[in-house]
């Protein structure tokens, strides 16, 4: 059953088939219209015999068949007797069952609730009811509302239900008074209010907050804002003067509050090389299992098996091929070894020496995986070597667990069922993704590591790639020699020259590269455009939606992201009467626009022929068909998958016709359309135009300036990412 759109059902709850007390993920058997259907979602604190009005969708699970998928929910209150009767009768209260039930409600009627309440004295003048059962039913029921009351607290500030119960099962049933005396406890990752919004519910107070709590706070909020710069760690001394800005507080005063922090272990405190570094727990614990896991896997390699050069020589006499000196150490270092990282340029043979390895190990009847950071990396590795590819997050079986978004059913305890796994583009993973693949493999299990080690580092935190190359604890070989028929690519001999710090080819219009002078910002994106909507659709027959896409170097300006899709999206998709759309946040989506997902979203529906799931990731690139605004959802196409998405979630979505260099890592491009015009200083750097350039497959086009490409190319200053994972790989080395 393909699921419908958004709907409104009414119902009474007659049972809970499940329910996981972590998260308010429950199973619940429904009665509407005289029949029972099965409603999932987060219905925390829902209880048998309540009346609730659920919005939401039907689906279809594969084992237990049609269910309603529940995006939100409201209690409806008893309204009569019958009601009160159902609810009570349900076994929620401890104490009361139907017979209790029915006693209470012939005599209290509409009072009845507030008679459990507040009045135990009345409730024990029911036959059958002492006064200490009074007492103890009396209580029962204040507790199970409490959590109710809760909620509706907390709401008042703009807190989701699903923010609203991470922040119950963080802090307790005092949460109320807790987050009354100090909103900054708000704060933390397992329930995922921001600093600033914690400020917001600070000032709504009717009293002060103490200094203390802000100030704890916003040193804490400096070193996870640094995470989506990247960074894993920070050196002590760069929080001081920024936590001193934010907080208008002295430097004395800054150390005392790090100190406290330390000592309270909300920060982890490590000297590296002599300096001082600061870490949130997690991210440490994260990249310290990380060296852990490797060194053991190094001490207990996979079995060896009888000699593979002849095998290797019968790969090679079977395809026709010879490899390299290189690709042959790769393919026998990957049998034998078990640990591997793989690195090299395009043109370099990643590819062929990728699927010699997979020919040895299905010849050694090995089980393997291949999976990879997006969903379009993975497509691609799948049309590469013929097998099927995964991304990470559906291999290791993303789940949600309160609001740590890197939980995962595959680990230690429930490992992937292979012999091999196999990472392509390994330069997108961060910490936390490799963290949880790294616990996932079994005892024994190989790993091969692939990717292109001149290419930016992941969006998230962490240098995983580059770090581990550096640590030179794992075997790497690093493919070097450009092939002959690739050198016939303009875009891969340039590539090279790019990355070598030499300037490239940029006169030629009889191969695969092209550039286009332009002086300014202004004649920059229209030229962009232009080539876009216009010129590469007529030279070429490209579809310029699905065919050529704008990569920018920056959001911002003429020739930035923001601009160039409002631009496209006016010329390729215009509005029209027959095409529904939707405003937000001064942003325009309608039927027909390309857009990209710009965050993990674990619970967006999706099919994919008979088969669903849930989960559309960052970087996903997908065309809305549907916008509904009576149900507010959208169907959106992501690749090769129908995802449902509700209007609430728009904000995680973006245009698509231009992405930036950063957000098209992972992807390849039939036509790639890079405007060079005046940048920031910070963006222009060799390995973002690197990038760039080898994100198209079979044709480019630089529209700009050449100073601005020759400034790109002569900055090798890579942006610095503070990490610790080198250090935790060679310290025991060297213990």
């Amino acid at each position: 059953m393909e699921p419908q759109e958004e709907i409104v059902i009414s119902g009474y709850v007659e049972g809970i088939i499940f329910r996981n007390a972590e998260n308010g993920y429950s199973v619940l058997d429904v009665s509407c219209e005289g029949k029972l259907i099965t409603a999932v979602g987060n219905l925390a604190c829902v209880d048998p015999g309540e009346a609730l009005r659920l919005q939401g969708q039907w689906v279809h699970h594969p084992t237990f068949g049609a269910q309603f998928k529940v995006s939100g929910f409201e209690r409806q209150l008893p309204k009569s007797a019958a009601d009160m009767l159902r609810y009570l009768s349900g076994g929620t209260i401890k104490g009361i069952g139907p017979a209790t039930a029915q006693k209470i409600v012939d005599r209290f009627v509409a009072q009845t609730f507030e008679v459990l309440e507040n009045d135990p004295e009345s409730l024990a003048q029911i036959k059958g009811i002492s006064r200490e059962k009074a007492a103890s039913i009396c209580e029962d029921f204040r507790k199970q509302f409490a959590v109710r009351e809760i909620m509706i607290y907390l709401e008042k500030y703009g807190m989701t239900p699903s923010e609203c119960l991470s922040a119950y099962k963080t802090l307790g049933s005092n949460v109320v008074e807790r987050v009354t005396e100090n909103p900054y406890c708000l704060c933390n990752r397992h329930i995922g209010i921001s600093f600033e919004r914690a400020d917001e519910i600070a000032s709504s107070l009717d009293f002060p907050v103490n200094p203390v709590f802000r100030e704890r706070a916003g040193v804490v909020h400096i070193i996870t804002h640094n995470l989506l710069n990247g960074h894993t760690c920070l050196p002590r001394e760069k929080i001081i003067s920024p936590a001193c800005a934010l907080l208008s507080i002295d430097e004395t005063e800054a150390e005392r509050i790090i100190d406290e922090l330390i000592a309270d272990k909300e920060l982890v405190e490590q000297e590296i090389d002599g300096r001082a570094f600061l870490f949130l727990p997690y991210m440490y614990l994260a990249e310290k299992k990380i060296a852990d896991r490797i060194r053991v896997m190094l001490k207990f390699p996979p079995p060896k098996g009888r000699p593979i050069e002849a095998d290797i020589d019968l790969i090679e006499q079977a395809q026709g091929i010879q490899f390299e000196e290189k690709q042959r150490k790769a393919i026998l270092m990957a049998v034998e070894k078990g640990l591997l990282v793989l690195t090299g340029g395009p043109g370099t043979g990643k590819t062929t020496t990728l699927n010699g390895i997979l020919s040895l190990y299905e010849k050694r009847n090995l089980k393997v995986l291949l999976a990879a950071p997006t969903g379009r990396a993975a497509k691609r590795m799948s049309d590469v070597t013929g097998r099927e590819a995964k991304t990470l997050h559906r291999l290791l079986e993303a789940i949600v667990k309160d609001n740590d978004r890197n939980a995962f059913a595959r680990n230690m305890e429930n490992p992937l069922k292979c012999d091999a796994v196999i990472v392509d583009e390994l330069s997108m993973v961060d910490v936390q993704l490799f963290c949880g693949l790294l616990d996932a493999l079994p005892l024994g299990c190989r790993l091969i590591m692939v990717g292109d080690s001149d290419q930016l580092p992941p969006v998230g935190a962490g240098n995983v790639l580059q770090d581990i190359i550096a640590s030179e604890l794992l075997p790497v070989v690093a493919l070097t020699q450009v092939f002959r028929q690739a050198m016939e690519s303009l875009i891969v001999t340039n590539a090279h020259r790019i990355v070598k710090g030499e300037f490239p080819v940029l006169n030629r219009t009889d191969k695969d590269f092209f550039f286009l002078q332009r002086d300014t910002a202004a004649s920059t994106a229209a030229t962009v455009t232009a080539l876009c909507v216009e010129r590469l659709p007529k030279a070429y027959g490209y579809d310029p939606k699905n065919d050529v896409q704008v990569v920018c170097p920056s959001r911002k300006g003429e020739s930035g992201t923001v601009s160039l899709n409002r631009q496209l999206q006016q010329l390729l998709n215009p509005p029209s009467p027959d095409k529904e759309e939707l405003v937000s946040g001064g942003r325009t989506f309608r039927v027909g626009d390309k857009v990209m997902q710009t965050k993990n979203n674990y619970d967006i529906i999706w099919t994919k022929g008979k088969q669903s799931g849930e989960g559309i990731f960052n970087g996903d690139i997908g065309t809305i068909l549907t916008v509904n605004p009576n149900n507010k959802t959208m169907k959106i196409f992501f690749d090769d998958r129908m995802a449902y998405y509700p209007f609430e979630n728009v904000k995680e979505l973006d245009l698509a016709y231009a992405v930036t260099v950063h957000k098209s890592q992972g992807c390849e491009f039939e036509a790639v359309i890079l405007p060079v015009s005046a940048m920031p200083p910070q963006l222009c750097y060799r390995n973002l135009l690197y990038t760039a350039v080898t994100r198209a497959k079979n044709r480019i086009i630089l529209v700009g300036n050449q100073a601005v490409v020759r400034q790109m190319v002569d900055n090798d200053k890579k942006t610095r990412r503070y990490s610790a994972l080198r250090y935790f790989l060679t310290q025991e080395e060297d213990a």
